[in-house]
């Protein structure tokens, strides 16, 4: 166990990483004949999404070949053209007779006002990306998706701090991988639920971090919407149905809720996506449960693995 989310046999992550823009993607591929079977649960009110609607419990096409977690707001959302086409090369992707079609969703964070607000991930970032995956040890932090990402911005971007990509795994019982990654830019705080600590927060006049909470009644008119997201994957080697999947993802994002607060709000995108890449049986409860502590530590490490940019001192420099 590598305590990544390529512990999941089938599963590949690679990044591609933009040091002077600040901003990045994180492609997550499905080496597998027919693709994970995978859902979405949506629950900020700020979401950029793709190929999102298909993953519902009722949507006909079963298997996904592709994640695709990405900076730039909604003009990263670019960048998934090329993971298809990397895909599409390699002759994967949903056979309809005429072509085989990579399916691949995508959700993205706002981190246009970190570094150059020019500089998004574009197709050719997309493809980076997806050449790179792999399964093994891949750079957590301040990489790929959370190159760019921040975190405690209630009383603006000049007291965030950073966030970054994280990713952890456990293996629940004989057998069962349950591994989650997570990109996090969140509006809130993030506190480490084992030891009640606040590892990243926004910085008040005093070198202390203050609470988004109690902060929050006298900022509420200058919240801007859409500037901020955590966005997550579980996947496991659990046989899920579709609405199974659905209903692990909807369970993972009470990871969220226990290292980041507050989460959800009218002001974040947050969004999880939950992917079965095996045929171990597993009761989905299981996977569930495990989902939200696995992502609850990618949370974590993505926060205490980033490094300072522009100004945006990472938790380790506090």
């Amino acid at each position: 166990m590598r305590d990544n989310l390529c512990d999941v046999p089938g599963v590949l992550v690679g990044h591609a990483t933009n040091r002077e823009g600040l901003t990045g993607c994180t492609a997550v591929l499905f080496d597998l004949p027919e693709g994970a079977v995978v859902g979405v649960d949506v629950r900020g009110s700020s979401p950029g999404t793709r190929e999102t609607d298909r993953l519902g419990p009722i949507g006909a096409v079963r298997g996904t070949h592709g994640l695709l977690l990405t900076g730039g707001s909604a003009f990263g959302l670019a960048a998934a053209e090329g993971v298809v086409g990397f895909l599409e090369e390699r002759g994967v992707g949903l056979d309809v007779g005429v072509a085989r079609i990579p399916l691949v969703s995508a959700a993205v964070l706002f981190d246009l006002v970190v570094g150059d607000a020019k500089a998004r991930p574009s197709a050719a970032m997309g493809y980076e990306a997806a050449v790179s995956a792999k399964s093994g040890p891949f750079e957590q932090g301040s990489v790929g998706a959370g190159t760019g990402a921040s975190v405690g911005k209630v009383l603006g971007m000049e007291r965030a701090m950073k966030g970054g990509v994280g990713s952890a795994s456990v293996e629940p019982e004989e057998g069962l991988i349950v591994a989650a990654i997570a990109a996090v830019n969140a509006f809130g705080d993030v506190r480490d639920p084992e030891t009640g600590e606040t590892l990243a927060a926004p910085r008040l006049d005093d070198g202390t971090l203050g609470d988004t909470a109690i902060l929050l009644p006298e900022a509420v008119s200058r919240m801007r919407w859409g500037e901020n997201t955590t966005l997550g994957i579980v996947a496991t080697n659990a046989r899920l149905t579709k609405p199974q999947a659905v209903k692990v993802a909807q369970m993972a994002h009470d990871g969220l809720a226990r290292a980041v607060h507050p989460v959800h709000t009218t002001v974040d995108g947050d969004v999880v996506f939950a992917a079965s890449a095996g045929t171990v049986e597993a009761a989905p409860d299981v996977v569930g449960s495990w989902g939200a502590r696995v992502m609850q530590r990618a949370i974590i490490r993505a926060v205490r693995s980033a490094e300072g940019v522009a100004g945006i001192p990472a938790a380790s420099e506090i």
